[in-house]
């Protein structure tokens, strides 16, 4: 189990990792684009990484390289919505990013069976920048805290979102 608190802490075995927030904080009840993280229970997805950036690391999650054209869709008029998409269309969440972000991401089960229109999209838990400012609902971590972690979640592991 992961447990995330309001107060910025992810605990996983026993050990305490500082992590960044939604930058409107935790909330139970979460829309598309508010910049809060879901509070709750949820299972973990795949891990996608680049690997011109992250070289070797263990996991027992399903890894998938980023490419150029890989985005999750955010538009909740989309039927692709909450998914990964691949296009090269400027206004989706593009996975393949600039900043170092997105260089390794791990997809957290958070709206996806059923997924509901405008209730949030693309969670994760992904770096955080060097101040840990706030998300628009991920939780953001230490490049070597998220490896750490990797090593031992498997896909039976659940995070747990308090707010």
């Amino acid at each position: 189990m992961i447990i995330v608190n309001k107060n910025g802490t992810l605990i996983h075995n026993k050990k305490r990792y500082k992590c960044a927030l939604g930058k409107r904080g935790i909330a139970k009840t979460k829309r598309e684009g508010d910049k809060k993280t879901p509070a709750g229970v949820f299972s973990l997805g795949a891990v996608f990484y680049r690997k011109d950036k992250i070289k070797n690391f263990t996991t027992n999650l399903k890894k998938f390289v980023i490419r150029k054209n890989m985005a999750w869709c955010d538009d909740p008029n989309s039927k692709f919505y909450n998914k990964l998409i691949f296009t090269n269309d400027k206004k989706k969440e593009k996975l393949y990013r600039r900043d170092s972000l997105y260089d390794i991401i791990i997809v957290i089960n958070y709206n996806i069976r059923p997924t509901i229109k405008n209730k949030g999209s693309a969670i994760f838990i992904h770096l955080a920048r060097k101040n840990f400012n706030g998300t628009m609902g991920c939780i953001g971590l230490k490049k070597k805290d998220l490896l750490n972690i990797l090593k031992t979640v498997t896909k039976k592991t659940k995070i747990k979102i308090i707010g």
